[in-house]
C-alpha cells in the first residue's frame, strides 16, 4: 500500500469545518490503496473542540503531533482577552470593529505571512526531514490550507526529497474575500503573491473545491497552472447520517424529534457572522407569524455555532424572539441531528463578490438531509448551480426581498399542505426522496476520496 503524508492544521479534537475534509478522506483512503499518515499540531489555537470527531480516526492511522508556537497571545493582549479565552473564528472580516481589531488585522496580514502558523514551517521541515532520512517512506505529500503555511512545509519536502506534492486549497489564498480587508502594504502583498505562485508552480497537482475556484487558479495571471488544477468538492459522510452506525445519533435524533414535534423548524449550523446575516428574512418571518396563527404556533428557529449578536437583535426586532433558540457550539453529531430534523436549512454565504466561488462544507451535509435548503448569495455562483443540479433547495440574493419572501412562503405552503394530508397520502415537507438522489450521491465522501486517490496515483507515478 502506498503511503501519503497529510499535513493539516485541523485535526480532532479540533472542531469546526476545517477538520472534516481530510479526517473523512483518511477514513476512506485505504479503500483505494493509500495509507494516510497525519502530521498536525499538538497544541493548535482553535475556536472549538469536538472530541466526538475522534471516533472517525481509524485505529491503524499514524498521527504525528508536534508542538506549535503561535503569536495569538499578542492578539489576545491587544483585544483584552484572557490567556485561556478562545479567539473568535471571524476576526478577519468586513464587519468593521474598533481600533484594536483593525490593528490586529494589520499585524496579522503584514507581520505573519502567509498566516500566524508560519513559525511552524521551519521546525516541521526539520522534523519531517529527519523522519525521512531515518527511513520513513512517503509516496506523496498532501498539504491542506488554510492555513497556507501547511503548503510551505510540503513544498520544502517536495524540493528536498522529490516527493510528489498535492496542494489542497479548501479556500483561496490571495483571492479569498477577506484578503482585501487585511490592510496589506505593497511589499506584504507581493510576498503573499510570491509564496502563492511558488506553491502553485512546484506542486504536482493543485486541488480546489469549486469550479469558480478552479477558474480563478487557471486563468489570467494563473493561466500557466491550468493543467494541474483539479476540482474535488467537499462532501458528506453517509455514516454521519446512519443511526445504525452512529447509535448516539439515534438518541440525539429522538430527543430533537420530541422537542420539535409538530414544529416547522428553521435551522442554521456553523459560523453566522454579520457579513452573512440574511437580514431581510427575519421581517418576512415576522410578518408571516402575525398573519397566520397556525404557522406562529409551529415556527421554531434554531442556530448553533458562533452567531453574531446582530442576528439575535434583528430576530427580536422582527417579533421572533420567542421562536428563537441559539445553542452556541455543539458536537458534530448534535449538529447533524438538527440538520436531519430541519424543514428549512439556512445557508447564507458572505455579502462579498468572492462568494460566487464558495461552497461551504456544511452545504454537502445539508444536501444529505431531508429539509429544503434556503441559500443566500450570488444565484449564478457555484452554490446556485449545485442546488439546481441536486434539486435540494432555492437561492436568493441577499437584497432581493421579493424573492426571499416568495421562497419562504412557498416552503411554508408546501409544509402546510403536507401536514394537512392524511398519513397515508403524504408526510411532512422535505421527504428523504426529495431532489435528485443520483446527483446527491456523487458528493459522498467515499466518492470524493476516490477522486483524491486517483490524483495521488497520478502524481506518484511520475
Amino acid at each position: 500500500m502506498k503511503r501519503v503524508l497529510i499535513i493539516t492544521y485541523y485535526w480532532p479534537p479540533s472542531g469546526g469545518s476545517g477538520v472534516q475534509r481530510w479526517l473523512k478522506a483518511s477514513k476512506y483512503l485505504s479503500m483505494y490503496g493509500w495509507e494516510p499518515v497525519i502530521y498536525t499540531p499538538l497544541n493548535p489555537d482553535v475556536n472549538s473542540i469536538d472530541p466526538s470527531l475522534e471516533a472517525d480516526i481509524r485505529a491503524d492511522i499514524k498521527v504525528i503531533k508536534r508542538k506549535i508556537t503561535e503569536p495569538y497571545k499578542f492578539y489576545k493582549i491587544l483585544s483584552g482577552k484572557k490567556k485561556g479565552e478562545k479567539i473568535e473564528a471571524n476576526i478577519i472580516s468586513s464587519d468593521g470593529g474598533g481600533f484594536l481589531k483593525k490593528l490586529s488585522m494589520h499585524i496579522r496580514g503584514n507581520w505573519f505571512i502567509p498566516d500566524p502558523r508560519v513559525w511552524w514551517v521551519r521546525p516541521s521541515v526539520r522534523f519531517l526531514s529527519g523522519l525521512i532520512k531515518e527511513g520513513e517512506r512517503f509516496d506523496a505529500v498532501v498539504s491542506t490550507g488554510p492555513p497556507h503555511s501547511m503548503h510551505l512545509i510540503a513544498q520544502a519536502l517536495h524540493k528536498k526529497f522529490n516527493i510528489p506534492h498535492l496542494a489542497d486549497f479548501r479556500d483561496p489564498w490571495t483571492k479569498i474575500f477577506y484578503f482585501k480587508h487585511l490592510g496589506l502594504s505593497a511589499s506584504s502583498l507581493k510576498k503573499h503573491q510570491t509564496l502563492e505562485r511558488g506553491v502553485l508552480s512546484c506542486a504536482d497537482k493543485v486541488v480546489v473545491v469549486s469550479d469558480k475556484m478552479k477558474e480563478e487558479f487557471s486563468t489570467g495571471e494563473y493561466a500557466e497552472f491550468a493543467g494541474k488544477v483539479e476540482v474535488v468538492t467537499n462532501g458528506f459522510d453517509p455514516d454521519d447520517f446512519s443511526t445504525e452506525k452512529r447509535p448516539a445519533l439515534k438518541e440525539i435524533k429522538e430527543r430533537i424529534d420530541r422537542e420539535c414535534e409538530g414544529k416547522f423548524v428553521i435551522v442554521h449550523t456553523g459560523l453566522l457572522p454579520k457579513s452573512a446575516d440574511p437580514d431581510l428574512l427575519w421581517p418576512v418571518l415576522g410578518k408571516m407569524v402575525t398573519e397566520n396563527s397556525e404557522f406562529a404556533s409551529r415556527l421554531k428557529i434554531v442556530t448553533m455555532g458562533q452567531t453574531d449578536s446582530c442576528v439575535a437583535e434583528e430576530i427580536k426586532a422582527s417579533g421572533l424572539e420567542s421562536y428563537y433558540t441559539q445553542y452556541g457550539y455543539v458536537p458534530h453529531l448534535e449538529s447533524i441531528g438538527w440538520q436531519m430534523r430541519a424543514n428549512v436549512l439556512l445557508l447564507p454565504l458572505r455579502k462579498e463578490k468572492e462568494s460566487a466561488a464558495i461552497l461551504t462544507g456544511k452545504f454537502y451535509e445539508y444536501i444529505a438531509c431531508k429539509g429544503e435548503i434556503f441559500a443566500f448569495g450570488p444565484v449564478n455562483g457555484d452554490l446556485g448551480r449545485i442546488l439546481k443540479e441536486t434539486g435540494r433547495g432555492k437561492m436568493a440574493e441577499f437584497d432581493d426581498g421579493e424573492a426571499i419572501e416568495a421562497i419562504m412562503r412557498g416552503f411554508v405552503k408546501d409544509y402546510c399542505s403536507a401536514v394537512s394530508k392524511p398519513a397515508a397520502e403524504g408526510s411532512e415537507m422535505g421527504s428523504a426522496e426529495a431532489g435528485n438522489n443520483s446527483a446527491v450521491e456523487k458528493y459522498s465522501r467515499v466518492k470524493t476520496t476516490e477522486q483524491l486517490a486517483k490524483l495521488l496515483d497520478e502524481i506518484s507515478r511520475k
